[in-house]
């Protein structure tokens, strides 16, 4: 869930399998097809994929803490703020490929608003900034402070954003520029930015155990917050697994799938009509600045990792995953292959457009990428959807 203004409120160290068929592939039964896709999707797409992205949490928390001793030894850090920015990327590609999956614990527990609320409220930043006695507050507490006392619109992945990159204000906007953000953070702000990142990086942590029902002992001890359990309780990976079994949510592995696909047309949707869509319109400045990354400059990434979370979704995220796409050859490998199309034809679309944050108004190659998610999003939505409760 996002902030919204209009309409409604990873795998990249693994190969990709491209949805290849084999001639020993074809299961004809719809529930054992079915079943036989939930593994790999929970152990190879989710798990792996929020576990890399806690694991870069942990690499980008690293860093956050040098920084922080840096501005209090008084030592030049600019390659540490260099070095933070390529963590925050990669953590945060991690994020923009879980989007199809974002049902379940991300959305149960409120930890996608919680680290990925957008655009950033850069007026409530700018004042939370020039606040002397809230920054000595937030000096004085650290990390509880941002956990406890701050909205998630001045934590999370965008607040770190506008930390570690270069902005410069115009007209009441912070204009992003890509570059890292100099070495001149006060005290407070240091020690702002490494609560933030320890708060983003447990909520990572969370989602891991949350699918997964453990994590590494290195991950555990990050946990500061305070909750029953790591996992609330849950393992909701176990839940697809087991469908149909006592203890699982899904009666069948029909529905199961169901929820899977119905998470890709979600985010497809979002990615066309709202992360696109707003500000392609840009009639309004909310539409205008709607922008999902502005600081850093990497929209466009975030949107094409949010496809290829389908394409991991639908197609399996490992070379040799069994995953729906398989069931739905088997029934029509013409819709198959034109939703395997449409996958790369929207992730191409979207690479083909440059400098979105400063020039998505009217452009016609965003209009392209819309047009093409929207395809995808039809296709995902209209047919396999339709094709898997028959």
């Amino acid at each position: 869930m996002k902030k919204k203004f209009l309409l409604f409120s990873l795998i990249g160290l693994v190969a990709l399998s491209g949805c290849k068929k084999g001639d020993t592939d074809v299961t004809t039964d719809k529930e054992a097809a079915l079943q036989r896709a939930m593994k790999p999707y929970v152990e190879n797409t989710v798990i792996a994929t929020y576990s890399s992205m806690a694991d870069e949490g942990l690499k980008l928390l690293d860093k956050c803490q040098q920084i922080l001793k840096a501005q209090e030894a008084g030592t030049d850090y600019s390659d540490l703020m260099n070095a933070a920015g390529t963590d925050w990327r990669a953590m945060r590609k991690y994020w923009e490929q879980s989007e199809a999956f974002l049902y379940g614990p991300a959305a149960g527990h409120n930890i996608d608003p919680h680290i990925d609320s957008w655009p950033l409220d850069f007026n409530a930043m700018k004042a939370l900034l020039n606040d002397p006695q809230k920054m000595a507050e937030l000096e004085a507490e650290g990390g509880s402070y941002v956990g406890d006392k701050l909205g998630y619109a001045l934590k999370g992945f965008h607040a770190c954003e506008y930390l570690l990159f270069e902005s410069i204000e115009q007209d009441g906007r912070a204009i992003g520029t890509g570059k890292p953000h100099a070495a001149n953070l006060t005290h407070a702000e240091a020690v702002y930015l490494l609560g933030i990142v320890e708060d983003l990086t447990q909520q990572a942590i969370l989602l891991e155990d949350c699918w997964a029902g453990k994590v590494s002992e290195a991950k555990e001890a990050v946990i500061t917050v305070d909750d029953e359990s790591l996992s609330y309780g849950e393992n909701y990976g176990e839940y697809l697994i087991n469908a149909g079994q006592a203890g699982s949510i899904y009666k069948t592995y029909q529905e199961a799938a169901e929820e899977i696909i119905a998470g890709c047309v979600d985010i497809a949707g979002e990615v066309a009509d709202l992360k696109m869509g707003n500000p392609y319109i840009s009639s309004t400045p909310d539409q205008r600045d709607y922008i999902e990354s502005p600081y850093s400059c990497t929209s466009t990434i975030d949107f094409a990792d949010n496809i290829r979370s389908i394409r991991h979704a639908y197609c399996g995220a490992q070379a040799g995953d069994y995953a729906i796409s398989n069931y739905i050859y088997q029934q029509d490998a013409d819709l198959d292959g034109k939703v395997r199309k449409a996958i790369d034809a929207s992730i191409a679309a979207i690479e083909a457009i440059e400098d979105f944050e400063n020039t998505a108004k009217d452009n016609a190659k965003v209009k392209a990428a819309i047009d093409q998610v929207s395809e995808l999003e039809g296709l995902l939505d209209d047919e396999v959807l339709p094709l898997l409760s028959k």
